[in-house]
């Protein structure tokens, strides 16, 4: 029997993964898929395991540009993390605002929040630990101050705690509900504004790396869809959300058939694009932005709201999306 799209197995400290191709999947070269099925490894990470031959298709090592059929079977050993304490290093980092209490960062898309398996250096959390002296400890030596996360293709503000008084006090408002929160995304078909998703989101049973609105286990969420601006064949929103699920939009918004556009974990993706189109071909990533996020300070009780644009990337897709349906 061929295995289920998705199962990992740990044994010998090697975590491996199974996937079996679909029949839509066919053609596409296998970095580009790997990367889309184990949302943790990189494009750089998986072609590095490919070269280590740890992938096989139907038992037979391959070239990361190797041109994937129907039906093959794709298994991947990726070795265990070696446990390290994050060290400073000096990469850019986009603050916005800062005082003895908090830091509010944009953080940059591609940009991992912390070390976790196969991201030991290069995160969000080297860069606060080099620019920031005093972080929260409750995170943990690999968590120094962070309180939410953003997924590494998702862009935006975000708040770190320096003391761990602050820290609590920010997490207890994100679990209450009271921090407001707004992202830009772009998805596919036409959604109107108004829209409101109110389904649980759990741990997909079947492909582990994915979160799933039909998951038997799940905690509520609900994500509301405040603006819209209807482009052909695409919509680009503004969305809310009150809780902070693993891929909350990403799944609410692929739940209901219009998933973020790029998102290749949760459906965004396109082989054939018609011509008033084609500048989503250019996207590395899902194209959605933290652009607002409101909380009240934790030492004097001020409402702070940050806002971040949208990043360059994201905004030239838009820009030439535009341009090719005759918009200003």
């Amino acid at each position: 029997m061929p295995p289920r799209r998705g199962i990992a197995v740990v044994q010998k400290q090697v975590k491996t993964y199974q996937f079996q191709v679909p029949a839509t999947e066919a053609g596409q070269r296998l970095d580009h898929f790997l990367v889309g099925v184990i949302p943790d490894q990189s494009r750089s990470q998986i072609q590095r395991l490919i070269k280590e031959q740890r992938v096989q298709i139907d038992g037979r090592t391959v070239t990361p540009h190797t041109s994937l059929r129907a039906g093959n079977t794709i298994c991947v050993d990726i070795p265990a993390p070696v446990e390290a304490k994050p060290v400073s290093q000096p990469l850019p980092l986009d603050i916005l605002y800062e005082d003895a209490d908090l830091v509010v960062v944009n953080k940059a898309p591609g940009m991992v929040v912390h070390p976790a398996a196969g991201h030991a250096d290069g995160t969000l959390v080297n860069a606060l630990l080099h620019h920031i002296d005093d972080l929260s400890g409750i995170g943990g030596e690999r968590r120094p101050g962070i309180v939410h996360r953003l997924d590494r293709g998702t862009s935006g503000v975000m708040v770190v705690a320096k003391t761990d008084a602050v820290h609590r006090e920010l997490t207890r408002q994100f679990q209450d509900r009271e921090v407001e929160k707004e992202y830009v995304t772009l998805v596919w078909g036409l959604v109107q504004a108004g829209r409101r998703i109110d389904a649980p989101i759990g741990r997909d049973p079947v492909q582990r790396q994915k979160m799933s609105a039909r998951a038997r286990r799940a905690r509520s969420a609900v994500t509301r869809v405040t603006r819209a601006e209807h482009l052909r064949g695409v919509s680009l929103l503004h969305v809310a959300i009150a809780t902070g699920r693993t891929h909350q939009i990403r799944v609410h918004l692929s739940a209901i058939g219009h998933p973020i556009v790029g998102d290749r974990l949760y459906g965004g993706t396109r082989r054939h694009l018609p011509a008033d189109l084609r500048a989503l071909t250019h996207l590395e990533r899902p194209f959605l932005h933290a652009a607002r996020l409101v909380v009240t300070h934790p030492g004097d009780r001020r409402r702070l709201e940050f806002s971040a644009p949208l990043p360059d990337d994201l905004q030239t897709v838009l820009q030439h999306l535009r341009s090719d349906q005759g918009q200003p």
